[in-house]
């Protein structure tokens, strides 16, 4: 008969979830956990791994060392409004576009625009963005926006019609690379940059 034999009393493997003895351990913990995941994580998401209680400040203090340790490779661990998630440094991501051709989707002038009101004013209604543009603005524009995940209904305005009020989301400051709506440039940037885009 095969003798079966037991993990040592300090594999990870014999109690998951466990609280790893030293910071080292529990850094790559963290880092096996960013690595995994597709979306964002937040500090109560990563702290749920472990079976005893681990202070939010101990892992956001493990997530700087982290990120500080990834400081010279090419990916490096940011963290956006939705949580922590590593990313590919903006210097390599030319290359990486020749490994999936795929365009992304162009967006009108018109979304666009629509997109920075709701940003830089919200929350917005439809009948706002359409004071502030000068035109209608086509129910397509707001639908492509909601489908895009970038913005949402947080609402209704007390006014007659109870008109919907529209706020970008956590996923349209993740896309964007910011943590919040304070992080976004000074709106002359973006009108000079809508203006380059379709000029």
């Amino acid at each position: 008969m095969e003798e079966v034999l037991e993990p040592s009393s300090n594999s990870p493997a014999e109690a998951p979830g466990s609280l790893p003895n030293n910071p080292d351990e529990l850094k790559r913990v963290l880092e096996a956990a960013l690595l995994a995941a597709q979306e964002p994580l937040s500090v109560s998401d990563l702290r749920k791994m472990f079976a005893e209680d681990i202070g939010a400040d101990v892992v956001r203090k493990l997530l700087d060392e982290l990120r500080e340790a990834w400081g010279s490779r090419p990916a490096e661990l940011v963290q956006l409004a939705s949580g922590w998630r590593f990313r590919t440094r903006p210097e390599y991501l030319g290359y990486l576009a020749r490994l999936n051709p795929e365009k992304p989707p162009k967006y009108s002038r018109a979304v666009l625009e629509t997109l920075a009101i709701i940003a830089y004013r919200q929350p917005v209604t439809r009948g706002d963005i359409e004071d502030i543009r000068g035109v209608t603005v086509a129910s397509q524009i707001i639908k492509a926006l909601e489908e895009r995940g970038w913005v949402d209904a947080v609402g209704h305005r007390d006014t007659p019609g109870r008109p919907a009020l529209y706020a970008t989301t956590k996923k349209f400051l993740d896309d964007l690379g910011l943590r919040s709506l304070t992080e976004l440039p000074p709106l002359e940037q973006i009108n000079q940059a809508l203006e380059l885009a379709n000029g």
